[in-house]
């Protein structure tokens, strides 16, 4: 199994070898239909055609997960623009920001939804050496807030780079089917729903959306999954694991061990994989034994700094930076070194195990995050004069108060007109109350991975 360098080469591969192969497998007309590799390819290069024709530079993909969403990525990368990823599910004013933060020129996806973002459409990339270093750039933003979310610069070649990295970790063959239910305006969901597969040679099965959860995995029948926390314990409560199904890979948040010991009880292996966005996915991965244990990728570095935060090096993953953010980029990337603000220590074995974060942001149990400036912002009008911080418990976001005993009533009361504007995961699911002064710096900032270890 060889590295490609990008979407051009892999689909050279496809054209070239097996290419009678199963590439993609989706749903038409209520029917299993299967997208053979040679088939797929012609596809994509016919999409790069006709992008080509257009005249726009910078190209938006309102990504609903449908085969003509992944053939107009391939196709926008492969005509040379510069491609940005969006979430069409996101409120429209966070869509206006992205689309003019990002020099977005043409919008691709539900016509409803172009048209009524059209208007902020922006000039593009206006000069002929802006258009020539956007070429293969494809943009993700990172999950959260609007304050919190920035556009992070990859490249087709660190996405498939990173597919590499997890095919020498998980090696999948020829015969299995990946299903790919993740959104793909996550790096998680691009490369290890989809790209995964395809640096393997197995099929990816497009799954059909939200609505279909309950529904697509029996449909696809697949042998192999990616999937963050909270969508393995729906489909685990639900009874909804396929007889196929052998491999799970949970990834962008924390899984409670209940839900893995019930993952184990119906015989599924569980991998955990631990990447950013800025590293275009994984750079660990657990291959057997503790799910918790990881091994570094081979195409990554990693090292712990003195107070544990993790840094990460890789000359084929790394982002480019932050889209039109140097200072935001030379904060956490420093001569090639990635400052990850997440805490790990290593084992006796050299694995590595993630114990918490540095910086101002919760991982929650369905990849999204809190930028927790501003969460805690909201809630200071609700708690004035309190000394609390919102905190991480499996996943879901807690709040620790220092208060006298016998308030938590009256706290909860307090904060449910802030909680009532926020999307269920995003709730407080608990209060903790303590006497002790929440620990503090020098300076007066909150020591916040200090009591998460202790929580």
């Amino acid at each position: 199994m060889r590295k490609y360098e990008g979407f051009e080469d892999l689909l050279r591969d496809f054209e070239t070898k097996d290419p009678e192969a199963a590439a993609v497998v989706t749903a038409a007309h209520g029917q299993r239909s299967v997208i053979s590799r040679k088939e797929f390819a012609r596809m994509a290069r016919e999409r790069a055609g006709q992008l080509a024709e257009e005249e726009s530079t910078c190209l938006g993909v309102l990504c609903d997960g449908s085969p003509e969403c992944v053939l107009t990525i391939f196709g926008s990368v492969l005509s040379g623009k510069q491609t940005v990823l969006l979430n069409e599910n996101v409120p429209d004013r966070t869509l206006k920001e992205q689309i003019t933060h990002t020099d977005i020129d043409a919008l691709w996806g539900d016509p409803d939804l172009a048209d009524e973002l059209a208007p902020c459409l922006t000039k593009g990339l206006a000069s002929a050496q802006e258009q020539e270093e956007g070429r293969r750039r494809i943009l993700f933003f990172t999950s959260g807030t609007t304050a919190g979310s920035k556009a992070v610069v990859l490249t087709d070649e660190s996405l498939m780079a990173a597919a590499w990295n997890g095919s020498c970790m998980l090696p999948l063959q020829k015969e299995d089917v990946l299903m790919c239910m993740l959104p793909l305006d996550h790096v998680f969901g691009m490369v290890c729903s989809l790209l995964w597969g395809m640096q393997c040679g197995a099929a990816a099965a497009l799954g059909r959306g939200m609505r279909y959860y309950t529904q697509d995995l029996e449909f696809f029948a697949p042998t192999v999954l990616s999937a963050v926390p909270s969508l393995l314990e729906f489909l685990l409560s639900q009874n909804l694991i396929n007889r196929e199904l052998r491999l799970v890979l949970v990834g962008a948040g924390d899984c409670p061990r209940p839900v893995l010991e019930k993952a184990a009880a119906q015989g599924l292996s569980i991998s955990f994989g631990y990447g950013l966005t800025e590293t275009s996915s994984g750079v660990a991965i657990s291959c057997g034994g503790d799910p918790y244990a990881l091994d570094v990728c081979p195409e990554d570095t990693v090292t712990l700094a003195a107070d544990g935060e993790i840094l990460v090096s890789s000359e084929s993953c790394m982002m480019q930076g932050y889209y039109r953010q140097p200072q935001e980029t030379e904060s956490v990337l420093k001569d090639g070194v990635l400052y990850t603000g997440d805490l790990g220590k290593w084992d006796r074995e050299g694995r590595l195990h993630i114990i918490g974060r540095k910086k101002e942001i919760l991982v929650l149990r369905d990849g999204t995050k809190i930028f927790l400036p501003e969460y805690e912002e909201r809630l200071k009008k609700v708690l004035p004069g309190k000394d609390f911080a919102v905190l991480a418990k499996e996943g879901r976001p807690v709040l620790m108060v220092c208060t006298k005993k016998g308030e938590k009533d009256r706290i909860r009361e307090a904060i449910r007109p802030v909680m009532n504007t926020l999307p269920r995961s995003q709730q407080i699911s608990g209060i903790i109350t303590t006497s002790d002064a929440l620990p503090r710096t020098a300076s007066g900032k909150l020591m916040r991975w200090a009591l998460q270890q202790r929580l």
